[in-house]
């Protein structure tokens, strides 16, 4: 960690180590989700995806007839689709960017339980 520009500390020898106390973490903020959701809001303008005018947690995008969507609740992601090639782009970006850990299938999201079988999904 480096110290703050602005900040001089006196040092009498060149082994001195200096320490930082952290007051706030950005977690502990009220702006901290408002931040979260601006920026990866603007990531994911930037590749191509629309707010949707019903959830504006919701992002999709649509690639002539295959659909991406993409739904964000505070640092939880859901992802789906029809079109796996943008699905892997997608998550390669969001790993690069915001270094995300994929949990493969959805199970539980929302306090929803998600079952997949051969006759379809049940959401219980």
């Amino acid at each position: 960690m480096k110290l703050p520009p602005d900040l001089m500390v006196p040092s009498s020898s060149p082994e001195t180590t200096k320490v930082c106390k952290l007051h706030k973490s950005l977690y502990g903020l009220k702006q901290a989700s408002q931040q979260w959701y601006a920026k990866i809001s603007a990531a994911l303008v930037s590749i191509g995806y629309q707010h949707s005018s019903a959830d504006y947690s919701l992002f999709t995008k649509t690639s002539g007839t295959k659909i991406t969507a993409l739904l964000v609740y505070v640092d939880d992601i859901v992802l789906a689709g029809d079109d796996l090639t943008e699905i892997q782009h997608v998550k390669s970006f969001l790993d690069q960017r915001f270094s995300i850990k994929d949990l493969g299938k959805l199970r539980f999201f929302l306090g929803l339980e998600i079952a997949r079988s051969s006759s379809g999904i049940l959401l219980n």
